[in-house]
């Protein structure tokens, strides 16, 4: 994890030295672990080694940013979903997964309590433009890219099955994960609307509409 995520991105950060060009990076709301929402650059405490990997790459640019003239910008994502992400397997995101659990004619699969278990889940659109306004900002710095706005498994599972018109009753299996598993994320991303000019457009609801027809298309052509 370290050598793909810290030693790999400081090769990657003499590049952008040598070149003059912009950093933007992928940091991740994992970096604060199980710390109380909302969660503010400044404040972290990672729970894993890929949360202090994430941490690890943020100091790093900092660093490079006040040493040379370049901006370097790290773009805290937490949880993203939406198309294009069947590559991923088994960490794509839980709407993918969902989605595909309810058209293959099966239950949706939930931790336990999963009305309670609550993230801050942001779409690619946004995500995007995100990155387009920190390659364009010309400044340097970590920043919270969320809605702001936390929701829950349950939610997720509730409108999917709107929005696809399915009738089907949850199970709920107990969570292996418990001792490094984020319970509530919520990102704060006053800095990240002041500096960068961000403002998320999609509530989950419209996240998921959006995010439809691209499940539909990878359950018929993968799956079905």
């Amino acid at each position: 994890m370290i050598q793909t995520n810290v030693n790999a991105f400081k090769d990657l950060l003499e590049l952008a030295v040598k070149q003059k060009a912009a950093m933007i990076y992928a940091s991740s709301g994992a970096v604060y672990g199980k710390l109380p929402a909302p969660h503010t650059v400044g404040k972290e405490a990672p729970a894993n080694i890929y949360g202090f990997s994430k941490l690890a790459m943020d100091h790093l640019a900092m660093k490079y940013a006040k040493k040379f003239d370049i901006p370097i910008v790290g773009l805290r994502y937490f949880n993203v979903y939406g198309p294009r992400e069947y590559f991923k397997g088994k960490t794509a995101s839980m709407v993918l997964q969902f989605g595909l659990q309810l058209l293959k004619g099966e239950p949706a699969k939930l931790f336990e309590g999963s009305d309670k278990i609550k993230r801050d889940f942001i779409f690619i659109d946004d995500v995007i433009q995100a990155n387009v306004k920190a390659a364009t900002a010309g400044v340097s710095g970590v920043f919270n890219v969320g809605t702001g706005k936390a929701r829950s498994f349950q939610d997720i599972v509730d409108i999917l099955k709107k929005e696809l018109e399915i009738e089907r009753e949850d199970v709920y299996i107990p969570n292996p994960y418990v001792k490094q598993y984020q319970f509530f994320t919520q990102a704060d991303i006053e800095p990240t609307r002041e500096v960068l000019g961000y403002e998320p457009k999609f509530e989950l609801e419209d996240g998921i509409a959006a995010d439809i027809a691209y499940i539909k298309k990878i359950y018929e052509e993968e799956i079905a």
